[in-house]
This record gives C-alpha cells, sequence and structure tokens, in this order.
C-alpha cells in the first residue's frame, strides 16, 4: 500500500502470525462466550480512520463497518454496510451503494447515507499527511438521494474503487462525534461494526465488547476481545507462555513460528495453520545513480540472487521466493523473472557484464532500515550481501538507518538500491503495480513507463470484471522484468499458531490479512 506497509510491517517477520488459546467458545458452550485476550506488537496510531493508513486498520475492522468489505473465503468485495453496490456508468465513473436498512452506530446514532458521505469527505478535507487521502486519487464527489443512496462520481475509470471503499480506512463514523474538518481527539472510538471500544489505553491495551445494535455480515463466536499491546515479539512470547494472554498476532519472529511448529521447549499444545501471504519484499534500483544507470548491471543482479536460499537460511522457510511483484494468490501473478533469468547463474551474469563491456567487480551500495520490517533484515541484507560477492562480479556494501532518516533518504533518491516492503491496501494486482510507476510514485524514484501508466493500467481500470485483464497486467509484468528496475526477493506466508482445542484460525484473517476476530473459537470436540 501507498504508507500503510512501512508502518504496519514491524513484525519481525514479515508475515501475518496469530496464537489462539484460552478463553475461546463454542456456539454450543453451556457456559456462553467467553472474553479472549490476545497481544500484538502493532498498536494503533491513531484511533481516527482519516489518519490511518497503517497497522491500525487491525483494530478498526473490527469496531468500524465499511460499505464493503471481505468476507472469509472472498477476494472480492462483498456488502457489509451496504446492501448492494454496482457501477450505475458503463466506464466505471460513477459508484452507487444502498445501505442496509436500519443501521445504527453504537451510540444509537442513525447511520444513513449522509454520514457515509461525511466519513469519506472528512478523509479528503482533513487530508492528513501519510494518511489515507492517497487512496481517494479518483474520488470526484459525493451525492446522496434519501436515507439509504449513495453516489460516488469518480474523475476517470476505476474499477478499483470497490476494493478501496471496502477497507479499514474507509470506516464509517458518526458525523456528531467526528468533526468534518479535524480528526477526533478524545481518545474515544463509535463505530457500528462487530465490537465496541470499551476502553482504551494508548500503547498498552483495547477492550472490545460485542456490540448489540450491530447488523452486518459477521458470525461473531466470542463475546469480545482483550488486545494487549507489546513493545517486542519476547515479551509477548513469553506471556503467551505463561499463559498471561490466550493468542498473539502480528509479531512472531521466524524462530519462534518454527519452535511451535516442531512443538519444541514449552511450545507444546500449539498448532500452525500456514497460508500464502500477501506481503512481499523487494530491492529498488536508482537509476540515476552510476553504479545501477546502466541494465546490464540491474540484470547481472537479477541472474545473481538466490531467493530459494535467502528465504531458507535468513526466514527459515517461513516465506517463499517470489518471481514477481504480483504475488503469488493474487490474480494475475506470473513467474516472469524466473521465466526470463531461470536459476541464480553466476556465469550468465558475467556474460552480460562482459558482453556490456562493464568493468567487475561492480562497486554497489545496498541501503535498508533497522526498524521497520524487522530483525530478519539485517541478515537478510548479509546474505544478499554474501550472494553478490561471492559471484565475484560485485563488491558490496551495506548501509542502514532508522525508518524516518531511512524514509528521506529514498524519497530523495539519494540510494543506489534499497529495500523496501509492500503490503496491499486490497486483494488486486493493480495494487502491486500502480503504487510504484510513474513520477511520483512511493519510491521516491521515478520510473516513467508510458505503456503501463498510459495504457495498461487505465484499460484495466475500466473492467469491472477483475478475471478480464490478466493478459493486461501480464504485460504490465514483463515490462517490469525488462527495466529491472524493481526487485522482487519474496514473499510471506501467513501464519496462524493455536491451542489445539482452538477452531476458527484458518478463518480469521481476511484477503488484507487483517484480524476477523470473531472467527475465533473454542472447539470441545475435534
Amino acid at each position: 500500500m501507498f504508507n500503510r506497509t512501512m508502518l504496519q510491517a514491524a513484525a519481525a517477520l514479515a508475515s501475518v502470525s496469530l496464537v489462539a488459546g484460552c478463553g475461546l467458545f463454542s456456539d454450543d458452550d453451556a457456559d456462553g462466550a467467553q472474553q479472549i485476550v490476545v497481544g500484538t506488537t502493532s498498536a494503533p496510531s491513531t484511533l481516527d480512520p482519516a489518519a490511518s493508513w497503517d497497522g491500525s486498520w487491525e483494530l478498526f475492522r473490527n469496531v468500524f463497518q465499511t460499505l464493503l468489505s471481505f468476507p472469509t473465503g472472498s477476494t472480492t468485495p462483498q456488502p457489509d454496510a451496504a446492501e448492494k453496490c454496482k457501477f450505475t456508468s458503463p466506464a466505471n465513473t460513477a459508484f452507487q451503494c444502498t445501505l442496509r436498512e436500519g443501521l445504527k452506530f453504537s451510540n444509537g446514532h442513525v447511520l444513513d447515507a449522509a454520514a457515509v458521505k461525511h466519513s469519506i469527505d472528512r478523509i479528503k478535507k482533513i487530508d492528513v499527511t501519510g494518511g489515507p487521502n492517497g487512496l481517494l486519487g479518483s474520488l470526484r464527489s459525493i451525492d446522496t438521494d434519501g436515507k439509504l443512496t449513495v453516489t460516488f462520481r469518480l474523475t476517470k475509470p476505476d474499477a478499483t474503487f470497490p476494493f478501496i471503499l471496502a477497507t479499514p480506512a474507509m470506516s464509517l463514523v458518526d458525523p456528531a462525534e467526528y468533526p468534518e474538518d479535524k480528526l477526533r481527539e478524545d481518545g474515544k472510538l463509535t463505530g457500528s461494526g462487530p465490537y465496541v471500544l470499551a476502553s482504551y489505553e494508548d500503547g498498552a491495551s483495547a477492550e472490545l465488547k460485542k456490540n448489540k445494535t450491530y447488523n452486518g455480515f459477521a458470525d461473531r463466536k466470542n463475546d469480545g476481545v482483550t488486545i494487549r499491546y507489546f513493545k517486542d515479539s519476547e515479551a509477548m512470547v513469553s506471556a503467551l507462555k505463561r499463559k498471561d494472554i490466550d493468542a498473539t498476532y502480528r509479531g512472531l519472529t521466524a524462530e519462534e513460528v518454527v519452535e511451535i511448529q516442531d512443538k519444541k521447549k514449552d511450545s507444546d499444545g500449539l498448532q500452525v495453520v500456514e497460508t500464502t501471504g500477501a506481503d512481499i519484499r523487494y530491492l529498488v534500483f536508482n537509476p540515476k545513480d552510476p553504479s545501477v544507470r546502466k541494465l546490464p548491471v540491474r540484470e547481472a543482479i537479477a541472474q545473481v540472487v538466490d531467493r530459494g536460499a535467502l528465504v531458507d537460511k535468513v526466514y527459515r522457510g517461513t516465506a517463499e521466493p517470489l518471481y514477481s511483484m504480483v504475488p503469488k494468490g493474487i490474480a494475475g501473478h506470473t513467474t516472469s523473472f524466473y521465466d526470463k533469468y531461470g536459476e541464480p547463474n553466476a556465469d550468465k551474469a558475467r556474460d552480460i557484464l562482459r558482453d556490456a563491456g562493464v568493468d567487475t567487480p561492480v562497486p554497489l551500495t545496498l541501503w535498508f532500515t533497522t526498524d521497520r520490517y524487522g530483525s530478519a533484515t539485517a541478515p537478510e541484507f548479509a546474505e544478499l550481501k554474501r550472494q553478490l560477492e561471492s559471484s565475484g562480479l560485485f563488491k558490496v556494501t551495506l548501509h542502514s538507518k532508522p525508518w524516518k532518516q531511512f524514509q528521506e533518504g529514498y524519497k530523495n533518491a539519494e540510494y543506489p538500491a534499497f529495500g523496501r516492503g509492500w503490503f496491499p491496501d486490497f486483494p488486486d494486482p493493480d495494487n502491486f503495480i500502480a503504487p510504484f510507476i510513474g513520477k511520483e510514485n512511493v519510491l521516491g524514484t521515478p520510473y516513467e513507463s508510458k505503456e503501463i501508466t498510459q495504457q495498461l493500467l487505465p484499460e484495466t481500470r475500466k473492467q469491472s470484471n477483475r478475471g478480464a485483464v490478466s493478459q493486461l497486467f501480464e504485460r504490465a509484468q514483463k515490462i517490469l522484468v525488462d527495466d529491472v528496475r524493481l526487485l522482487p526477493l519474496w514473499q510471506g506466508k501467513t501464519y496462524v499458531a493455536a491451542g489445539e482445542d482452538i477452531a476458527g484460525g484458518e478463518r480469521a484473517l481476511d484477503p488484507q490479512t487483517v484480524m476477523q476476530m470473531w472467527e475465533l473459537r473454542r472447539q470441545t470436540s475435534w
């Protein structure tokens, strides 16, 4: 996503990890549903959706509604607060939603079309730096018709707009509680989602209780959730093992995942469910820098990098090699880099450089951040350095900075090559290509590709049937391979580690890998 990735990917392992334990219930539990306690290392940065493009989405998904959402098993947006939604113009420039009847916020106020308009308009009006307004670039205006109908007028065709409305950034808020021109600052939260935020202590805990007036698709299988926020994974895992908390999500390291999988030490009694994640890691090359300006240099790097060794040595198999910017599990995924380069081969890389008249070893400086993507980042770049230098073709220097300084550096195009991560706003190939292309992309290094920006992406956005545009996205990925401005490395796996008596972990994460806590339950028999 445009900024959410960097803020959200604070986990040591760039994947989602959840461990569910004591306190969950089954639907037929005679004692009724129970409160569960979960731990995470990803605390909200804000309680106001108008300011959030980050890990705050975890909380928002459970206490707010959006017009559309992603029920378990769905990779396309489905009605949530809306009863139905559709494009009303052939060119996909008008999108209309009809609300469910009788919707209310948890304070009893009516959730109607005017509240929807207020919720989205204030995002654009407040325009928080680093906030979700960047998702609304195609929105021109919002009209309401009566109490239940709202129409979004777009400046250009945008078939991804329903996906944007399904992100927690577009959470619906009460106009009486959320000012139109500034953020809410009283430390409280009012939504219409499955849970109510009963209490909140910044950086420490959030108490969620069932919302008695909720009207939506979520089938809540517990009475509520207590979320505890931890500074680091070690403290969180220690609390889990002591049974001070029942579950953890977002923050487990690769070593901790492997320990639970292998049932080592005191990790007995836990199970792990593994699925494909959508977060990716990649290298960015700055073509203005002399060291990587020449295409053959970038091609040689692509020919040498051994993704399999990288994920095996550093991530212990908790990630998998990625050969396209569009990851596996997303429509239109290809293996385009593998198709061109095959297995890592230093001799082929040497031939590429020799034929281009490039002297070796090529000096190369790689930059990475020390505090955004987790403790495995430094070993990852050490392994990349080892691979490149063992080919005899490169002399690599590693540099790193804390995230704020690192961010300033890449935005000013100061780094010849650097590592970045991406976590999607929505599960569509557009969100893995469009943010990186154009003069003002998220990378700080302008990447001009007229075929992608002026032909392929506009054409895909005319098609609301996303399955019909796979060939166009495949062509875009081929262009990315030919240019080697971006080099995909790996995609994370998603882990749900749970007590052996816990069910629902495999259903707890939506396609955005945002936690749907209502799915967790204790199963008394198997």
